[in-house]
C-alpha cells in the first residue's frame, strides 16, 4: 500500500509553523522598521548655534556644549554633546576649525592640553596636534571636523550624525 504524500499530522504541523512565522513577522517588522528608520533618514540641512564668535579669542581652543538636533528618538542624554572650537584668525574662511570631541580610534572623548597644544585621548594614548592631525598613538585618521559658518555674530555648526571609528553614519 502506498503512503500518502502528506499525512494529516504533517499538514497541520506545516500550517501551524507557517502561521507562527507569519504572526512573528507581522509583529516584528513594524518594530524593526521603527527602530531602523531614523538611522537611514537624512539629516535636514541644519546649522546649530554653538557660541558667539566674539567669545572665542584668536589662538585659543575652546570646548563648547550644545544640544545636537539628532532625529533619533532614543538619543536622550547623548544629544547633549560638545565640540572643540579652534579660532585661528579674526575672520575669513579659515577663521575657525571645529572638531568633534571624539577620538578617531575608538570614539573616546578627547582632552585639550593648552600648555602642550595637543589633544590627548586618555583611554588609549592617541595624540593629535592643534590642527587635528595625528601626532601619535593608535589613531590612523585626523580628528573629525565639522562644517561651520558665522551668521549674525554666532558660530553655527552643521548638525551631523555621530562619527564612528569607521567614519560617519549615513
Amino acid at each position: 500500500m502506498r503512503r500518502p504524500a502528506l499525512t494529516r499530522r504533517e499538514l497541520l504541523e506545516r500550517v501551524t509553523g507557517a502561521a507562527t512565522v507569519a504572526g512573528a513577522a507581522i509583529v516584528t517588522l513594524p518594530i524593526v522598521g521603527y527602530l531602523l528608520a531614523p538611522v537611514f533618514a537624512r539629516l535636514p540641512e541644519q546649522f546649530v548655534a554653538v557660541a558667539k564668535a566674539s567669545d572665542l579669542a584668536v589662538g585659543t581652543t575652546t570646548l563648547v556644549h550644545f544640544r545636537d538636533p539628532s532625529p533619533l528618538p532614543w538619543a536622550g542624554q547623548t544629544a547633549e554633546t560638545a565640540l572643540w572650537v579652534r579660532r585661528r584668525a579674526e575672520s575669513g574662511d579659515a577663521a575657525f576649525q571645529v572638531f568633534d570631541v571624539n577620538c578617531t580610534h575608538l570614539g573616546c572623548p578627547l582632552n585639550w592640553r593648552a600648555e602642550a597644544k595637543i589633544f590627548l585621548c586618555p583611554c588609549h594614548g592617541g595624540v593629535f596636534y592643534a590642527d587635528g592631525t595625528v601626532a601619535g598613538g593608535p589613531p590612523q585618521r585626523p580628528m573629525y571636523q565639522r562644517e561651520w559658518r558665522v551668521e549674525g555674530g554666532e558660530l553655527r555648526v552643521r548638525a551631523e550624525r555621530l562619527a564612528t571609528p569607521r567614519g560617519r553614519l549615513p
